[in-house]
């Protein structure tokens, strides 16, 4: 017993910070943290654990801590993740990221073909291969894979956390229709790369990801998560049911040739709104912003998995 304890010492020559929501999704988690720490230390690490309690905490955590470690992991929902890249950026530490997707929905993990499945994604976080990916500015602020405004941006941080443990993505559907009465015209001015594009809008999105708000898929063709471009999509407000049918149609079948709607690439965006206008971060309330300028991080995320 002592030998194959010491032996287990020795080969622990690697730090992790291993970073959990214990509230993300179905707790799941919870019943995990021992299989986990088992995998990181079959892997090499000698493994910390922190646990959020608040709003903010794993940013914290990382931008405080984490140039000590050698890896940083979170696991939760798409929500930690910002928190923890957040962290990664204001501490500016320069460590590779793994994630363990334990959220409601996923739609990083499902964009990035991450396993949704905590082992295996434990797994793969311990011995995977780092790949890089984009990352974008807002402002002051920074986020995964989407920015969102108007209709159903909100849902991911309105939506009752028991629905979306129950029901997944049906829970955000079934929340937009009931909240139908909140949609209306947007008005603003996107200048993105020198061209304009201004009108009345009932949502937009600027994202790198196939998925945006648990309710969109975007071609999969049409997505590079590591150009240091984003994919910018904006649904114009419908003057009739028919304008409605074809936006919504285009939206469900990922043809985006409706003229509802407008769907481009672009590297560096700027918006203009009358007044505040409320954005959601990777699905999580940013708050309201009468300009914001938008641009990418080329290669920031250094993704093991």
């Amino acid at each position: 017993m002592t030998d194959n304890l010491s032996g287990i010492a020795k080969s622990l020559d690697k730090k992790l910070l291993l970073i959990i929501n214990p509230v993300s999704g179905k707790r799941m988690i919870l019943r995990h943290i021992p299989s986990i720490i088992s995998i990181f230390m079959n892997a090499g690490y000698i493994v910390t654990v922190m646990v959020t309690s608040a709003k903010g905490d794993a940013t914290e955590f990382t931008a405080k801590y984490g140039p000590d470690y050698d890896l940083i992991c979170c696991t939760g929902g798409d929500g930690t993740l910002n928190e923890t890249i957040n962290g990664l950026v204001k501490g500016n530490v320069n460590r590779p990221l793994s994630y363990i997707p334990c959220g409601s929905t996923n739609d990083f993990a499902n964009s990035h073909c991450l396993s949704t499945d905590i082992l295996e994604a434990a797994r793969n976080a311990a011995n995977g291969k780092v790949i890089d990916y984009d990352i974008g500015r807002f402002g002051n602020h920074y986020f995964t894979y989407v920015a969102a405004f108007g209709a159903f941006s909100w849902l991911s941080y309105t939506t009752d956390q028991h629905m979306k443990n129950l029901l997944g993505h049906t829970a955000y559907i079934l929340d937009g229709i009931k909240d139908l009465s909140k949609i209306k015209p947007i008005h603003l001015k996107m200048t993105t790369d020198g061209i304009i594009h201004e009108g009345d809008y009932i949502f937009g999105a600027v994202s790198n990801s196939t998925s945006i708000a648990g309710t969109i898929t975007l071609p999969l063709q049409s997505v590079d998560t590591c150009d240091g471009i984003f994919e910018v999509l904006l649904i114009r407000m419908p003057k009739n049911l028919s304008e409605l049918d074809s936006a919504i149609r285009s939206i469900l079948s990922m043809d985006y040739s409706s003229p509802q709607i407008d769907f481009f690439h672009a590297k560096d965006i700027f918006v203009e709104n009358p007044e505040g206008l409320e954005w959601s971060l990777d699905g999580e309330c940013s708050g309201f912003y009468n300009s914001v300028h938008i641009s990418p991080i080329h290669s920031f995320l250094h993704l093991k998995s």
